[in-house]
């Protein structure tokens, strides 16, 4: 069981980091955008949905860390 939590810890660490890798390359795009003069709206949204992930998968890593705790405290 705690391999198993460990190994989803390690899924969900690293989708975090995807996730903020794909919203940093998403806000330069912006940025270059915004800079010309034009802000495609569908961007925006794109960039919302990826903070939106990387909370999500954070929250996700933070939760499994708990109970990784909880399990190792039990022994």
């Amino acid at each position: 069981m705690n391999t198993f939590l460990v190994l989803l810890l390690a899924a969900a660490m690293i989708a975090t980091v995807v996730a903020l890798v794909r919203g940093i390359v998403n806000f330069m795009r912006n940025a270059d955008a915004e800079a010309r003069g034009d802000e495609p709206p569908a961007a925006a949204i794109r960039s919302n949905k990826l903070m939106q992930a990387r909370i999500f998968f954070q929250a996700l890593a933070v939760i499994i860390v708990v109970l990784i705790l909880f399990a190792a405290g039990g022994k």
